[in-house]
This record gives C-alpha cells, structure tokens and sequence, in this order.
C-alpha cells in the first residue's frame, strides 16, 4: 500500500526529463551530484536511459502532486539486456560524446562517465541463471523514510515473478551502509564485491 498522495505507475516517454533528473539528484551515492556534473544527462545516460527504452514494462515511477520522485527499473534478463544496450542504446550515445582526451588523472566526472560509454562496465552475477534481473531504484529525499522505497521494490519484484524470473542483482555503493540494511530488510544477501561496488541478490519464488 502507497500512502497519499503518493503513487506508483509505469513510466512513460512523458517523464523522461524527470526520470534523468532523479538520477542525477541522487547519483552521489544517493545525494545531490548536480555540482560535480557539467552534463545534466551523462549518468541518465547509463542508468535510466537505457531501460526507459530497451525495459519499458520494467520501468516503474514513483509520483507526488509535485511529480515524479522516485523510480525503480531494470531488466528480466540482463545479458539480453546489455547485448541490446552495447549494440542499440550505446551507439548513438557514443557519437553524441566521443572518449575523453588526455591522462584519465585528469578528467572530470563527467569525462569519466563519457569514457564508460565507451567501455561499458558490466556485470553478471554468479550463477547468472539463478539472478538473470537486475535492478536500479532511487528516491529524492522527499520521498525517503516512508516506506516507499520498500514498496517500489515490492512491485518490480512481482513484476519479475509474474514474468518468470528466478531471481534479481544489484549493484550498490560498497560503503553506503544504510542502503545495505535497506535491501538486506528485503531479503538480499551479498553476492560479491569489485572494487568500490556491492553486489546483492535475492531468489524470486
């Protein structure tokens, strides 16, 4: 249950403006990263995007009287998945931002994300048939501490049973501790570790 005067629903082409700017209000480890990009899409670009387009009955927003506030997407299968976002998304994105110049020591945040387009970082848990969905959600901090996080959640992972699917990953900032408790409280356990990122997953019935 949603409390009002919040609702869940899926996302349409309409809310693609709000949909990127949740990312980036929210792309520092869950806190405000419009200072440090000069590209207000560059991280959109990679994490919604691509499932607005590629993942659209997979793609869920979160809305106030406000508008939107929140969302939660991701794929059924993400090796489909990320074949479709290298060989359909990527192309173009590659064209409209060509790879940074100069020592990687050097480039900004956005530059960084810029060369990522370029050489895209992706990740498939082990046993990948036992975790084959992935997902992304993030919430502006209006939305926060309500609940709601845990309800979006609730409905892409029915989604994800009523699809078929076994089981889910994600990825998370490895010292963002309060996002850990959050989805372990949802049934995720730690799948691996890469350098600054935390992989969990859940089994789906």
């Amino acid at each position: 249950m949603v409390p009002a005067p919040f609702k869940i629903r899926l996302c349409e082409p309409r809310d693609e403006a709000a949909v990127y700017e949740v990312c980036l209000r929210t792309g520092d480890n869950g806190n405000d990263a419009t200072r440090f990009f000069d590209d207000p899409k560059a991280l959109g670009h990679i994490f919604v995007g691509p499932y607005m387009k590629l993942e659209p009955d997979l793609a869920f927003v979160l809305e106030d009287p406000r508008g939107v506030c929140g969302y939660v997407l991701g794929a059924l299968d993400s090796k489909k998945f990320y074949d479709a976002y290298v060989n359909q998304w990527l192309p173009e994105i590659r064209r409209q931002h060509p790879e940074p110049a100069g020592a990687p020591a050097t480039w900004t945040r956005t530059q960084k994300i810029y060369h990522e387009y370029h050489h895209p970082d992706i990740f498939l848990p082990e046993p990948h048939d036992q975790y084959p969905s992935h997902l992304h959600i993030d919430l502006q901090p209006r939305a926060q501490g309500r609940g709601l996080g845990a309800a979006m959640v609730r409905v892409f992972l029915a989604e994800l049973v009523a699809k078929g699917s076994p089981g889910v990953h994600l990825g998370m900032g490895a010292t963002n501790a309060r996002a850990e408790r959050f989805y372990k409280k949802l049934g995720f356990t730690e799948l691996a570790r890469a350098g600054d990122v935390l992989y969990l997953g859940k089994r789906l019935p």
